[in-house]
């Protein structure tokens, strides 16, 4: 099977339209004839001409019958053997890529350490692309590639990356290059945006803020199911939230923004002195995380200490978060989300503290992983827009 030049619809038709409202509806699960018309709004004659044509294209297949009295259902899931979803990460310190099928399973992984910002751009996405190649089975039927900092994701470009020291880095055209794929197939966003897609799609609740924890601080707003971006698509800065007005200075100028006391960096000074194995770029983020955890199990005052100023310091972001954008729920990501069961009670605190900080806080069950996460649903989303990309080779 192949993503296809051939027989491509309108992407703007009725049937092109419908075609992608089954193919959405079977996301969740496998469904009836039946179930399928009510939940699409087409009647059950067109929605079987339009499963034909979806399993002659080779996205969905039969799943049995649907257990009750009476006549039986027939079922049907997705398929898509052969539809493949990239999924690449660009971090300060790392480069992944990951494979999965429409529905979201693992099909291949592999990551390297590397210092990205020491790379430069050109060699950096060579290293991707290199990856790339190394996970895919066959050609991807969409790509999205999370990135750190400001991104301007109708154009595909990276902005601004301090960690990376990257500005203006037209991203999706350079991988098209290497990768041999359209520039319309690359979808290019940042790390926090893609986290809270993966959220808001998994089940953390369709209103949500993800705060997101790394080199930097960030987070993405979702609202109805869908990343609410702003007017230059920058929304979610919060990293530069005073927190602490006699604070150090930060980087963009201002004084004790979050990300002076959230950064990982930030924390890890806080709770050990230099020299100390925690500052040990080697480890990478999660053995440094995981290095700090053991010790607060263990009592480490200094590193109890650190992490219960970090959940402060972020309940007084949140709390601005909160009151201004009003979700349901906020979840911590990245290296928040493994410090979750130290971290979650003080920020929980601060909001109570504030007459509007209603919002349940959750760490995330998807941890460092939810932006590579969030990007595969990105890439499957192209195919899920315009079925008629992708079609069987036999065909």
């Amino acid at each position: 099977m192949a993503v296809t030049g051939t027989r491509r619809a309108d992407p703007a038709s009725p049937r092109t339209a419908n075609l992608a409202a089954i193919l959405r509806a079977l996301r969740a699960g496998p469904l009836s004839r039946t179930q399928l018309a009510a939940r699409c709004g087409v009647g059950k004659s067109a929605v079987s001409g339009l499963l034909a044509e979806l399993a002659e294209r080779g996205l969905v297949r039969a799943a049995g019958v649907l257990p009750g009295n009476g006549r039986p259902s027939r079922l049907v899931e997705l398929d898509g053997e052969g539809a493949y979803a990239l999924a690449l990460s660009i971090e300060a310190d790392r480069l992944s890529a990951v494979v999965t099928d429409l529905a979201g399973h693992l099909l291949a992984e592999h990551a390297e350490t590397v210092d990205v910002a020491a790379l430069g751009l050109q060699r950096c996405l060579d290293e991707l692309a290199h990856l790339a190649h190394r996970v895919l089975p066959g050609p991807p039927v969409g790509v999205a590639i999370s990135v750190p900092g400001l991104v301007d994701s109708a154009a595909a470009v990276l902005r601004f990356a301090p960690a990376l020291r990257w500005r203006d880095a037209e991203i999706a055209g350079l991988m098209a290059a290497r990768l041999n794929l359209p520039v319309e197939a690359i979808a290019v966003d940042n790390e926090a945006n893609l986290g809270a897609l993966a959220e808001s799609i998994e089940g953390a609740g369709s209103e949500l803020f993800y705060l997101s924890g790394g080199t930097a601080v960030g987070g993405g707003l979702v609202s109805g199911g869908t990343i609410l971006r702003g007017a230059r698509g920058f929304a979610g800065e919060v990293g530069h939230i005073a927190v602490d007005p006699i604070g150090e200075r930060c980087s963009c100028g201002r004084t004790g923004c979050l990300e002076t006391k959230a950064n990982l960096a930030a924390v890890l000074r806080a709770a050990a002195a230099p020299g100390d194995p925690l500052h040990d770029p080697a480890l990478g983020v999660e053995g440094r995380v995981a290095l700090l955890k053991d010790r607060i199990r263990r009592g480490d005052q200094r590193a109890v200490t650190a992490v219960h100023e970090l959940g402060v310091a972020l309940g007084v972001a949140l709390s601005t978060v909160v009151d201004v954008l009003d979700p349901e729920v906020v979840v911590l990501g990245g290296y928040f989300a493994e410090l979750g069961d130290w971290l979650v009670e003080p920020v929980r605190v601060e909001l109570a503290a504030r007459p509007l900080g209603h919002a349940r806080v959750v760490p995330s069950e998807l941890g460092l992983r939810a932006p590579l996460r969030g990007a595969a649903h990105l890439a499957a989303e192209r195919l899920f827009a315009n079925p008629a990309l992708f079609e069987e080779a036999s065909v």
